[in-house]
């Protein structure tokens, strides 16, 4: 029957379409809040389109000007890497030639679909294939796959038309791809891929370039102990190399082209916070403890808070440790060190209105197999991966809500949480969605939610049991109750709410 291998794959594959779904029912669109970080890419998008040029001029004077600009030699310029703008251009161009100009909300969609959906589905895809080698389980891969794509920093920037879930995905991806062909699993091919993406994650964005060395170093040592040849691994070299440079050309070109050298970016021209990033590399110091607290813990902000399930990477690291996969563990624990050193040591480590630390995005992939390791470990032990799910729980109810509502929070507010998300919730304040035909408030992003909650339920049900499922929601619920207990600042939170948020949000 024709309908059989649809359902073949439904039944396989049938998380990643209701992932999908999710990714595709909402749409956090707000004009009035006028994103510092999104903006300025849509404008280079548009530049390059309609006026053949790299200066966002024409961008800022029609639709206004934000804090992440540039200025040199009389023009405007985006003070990002231009991969994710780069990467949406012939989309754009197609649509623009097809169908018209679009709006700017329409670009907006546009753009987020290409840099941060598709690429997301596409990695999670990939993700689930590698992670076999660390729980052969399908039922765990699922489970930790979902976690990472509705309740982490994946699912905000793979929503918003950032950088940061973007060059995830390429790190990752090049290091999938990169020790498959170690494992003598994938051919030459995958070695030029794996080389032109992690070209492409530093002309995506900038600090990605910290995992690059970590990375070789790893594949040279998987290469090793696969019994590569020297003469394999030199040529397999310069095929990476070969690939890498031709996205880091392009970086260079572009930096040349706007700022007058290849090795001047746009952070160096920055008009808001240029003197941020004179200090040390990308604005690098050290780390302060008011910087650790609030990227890791802070119940605002907090990396672990906000996700408490990335912990189980600690006892992972042990499992895989002990099952002689160090390479992996090594890698993970260096990348993961090297990207909150680098966030600790900012003076900008807030970064603005955020939900999490979006500076380590790109690290969290390295961390997934360790994950898989630690619930794997448990697999004859239902309850003891129900409490873990409990912290799962807990991170999808934060980011989903979070991206159903307002997927940036004011840095000022201590307890975003109650104070902003929950808030717009009781009001009736959600993100545009395809429910909106249906109804506005809560109703239109009911399905939303359903699906999410139903998704993440039978996920944690089939890696345990109804039992641990039943605990899992248990400890999920008093986890986000424990933020009811956070510091607020009720006269600072009620005027961002009536003044700037709720007008935004409701429109």
């Amino acid at each position: 029957m024709p309908d059989v291998p649809i359902r073949r794959f439904l039944l396989r594959h049938g998380w990643l379409v209701a992932i999908a779904a999710a990714y595709l029912y909402i749409f956090p669109y707000y004009p009035k809040i006028h994103s510092a970080n999104e903006l300025p890419r849509i404008y280079l998008v548009k530049a390059i389109v309609e006026d053949h040029t790299f200066a966002i001029d024409h961008g800022v004077q029609q639709w206004g000007g934000t804090s992440d600009l540039s200025e040199h030699d009389h023009h405007y310029y985006a003070n990002k890497a231009p991969g994710a703008s780069l990467l949406v251009v012939p989309f754009y161009a197609a649509v623009t030639w097809s169908l018209g100009e679009p709006s700017l909300a329409e670009t907006m969609w546009l753009c987020r679909i290409v840099t941060g959906v598709i690429p997301s589905l596409v990695f999670l895809w990939l993700l689930y294939g590698f992670l076999e080698r660390y729980a052969p389980q399908p039922e765990i891969r699922r489970l930790v796959l979902i976690a990472y794509a509705l309740g982490s920093l994946a699912m905000t920037y793979s929503l918003l038309y950032y950088s940061h879930q973007l060059s995830a995905v390429c790190l990752g991806s090049a290091w999938i791809l990169a020790l498959d062909a170690a494992d003598r699993k994938r051919g030459r091919g995958a070695v030029a891929i794996a080389g032109f993406l992690l070209g492409s994650s530093v002309l995506v964005d900038y600090q990605a370039a910290f995992a690059v060395l970590p990375i070789a170093i790893h594949v040279l040592v998987r290469m090793r102990q696969a019994r590569w040849t020297w003469a394999e691994i030199g040529a397999a070299l310069g095929i990476a190399a070969i690939a890498t440079a031709v996205p880091i050309a392009i970086l260079l070109y572009y930096h040349a082209a706007c700022f007058g050298s290849p090795l001047a970016t746009g952070y160096n021209y920055a008009i808001t916070y240029g003197s941020d990033h004179v200090h040390g590399l990308l604005g690098m110091t050290t780390p302060t403890w008011t910087a650790v607290v609030g990227t890791m813990v802070a119940p605002d902000n907090g990396f672990f808070t906000l996700a408490p399930w990335w912990l189980l990477a600690i006892p992972g690291g042990v499992v895989l440790w002990r099952a002689r996969e160090r390479g992996t563990v090594v890698a993970a624990a260096v990348i993961a060190f090297i990207f909150i050193y680098f966030i600790t040591s900012l003076a900008f480590w807030r970064a603005g209105w955020e939900i999490g630390p979006r500076y380590i995005t790109a690290m969290q992939p390295f961390l997934l197999p360790l994950v898989c390791a630690a619930l794997a470990s448990w697999r004859d032990r239902p309850l003891a991966i129900g409490a873990a799910s409990g912290a799962i729980v807990a991170g999808v109810i934060i980011y989903s809500l979070t991206s159903a509502t307002l997927p940036y929070w004011p840095d000022a507010i201590k307890n975003p949480l109650y104070e902003v998300t929950f808030r717009l919730l009781r009001d009736g304040a959600v993100a545009p969605s395809v429910g909106r035909v249906v109804g506005g408030g809560l109703l239109g992003i009911a399905p939303f939610l359903a699906g999410i909650a139903a998704l993440v339920g039978w996920a944690i049900a089939r890696a345990s049991n109804l039992r641990g499922l039943a605990l899992a929601a248990v400890i999920g619920a008093a986890l986000i109750g424990a933020f009811a207990l956070a510091p607020r600042d009720a006269v600072v939170a009620d005027r961002a709410y009536a003044n700037t948020l709720y007008p935004a949000v409701a429109q």
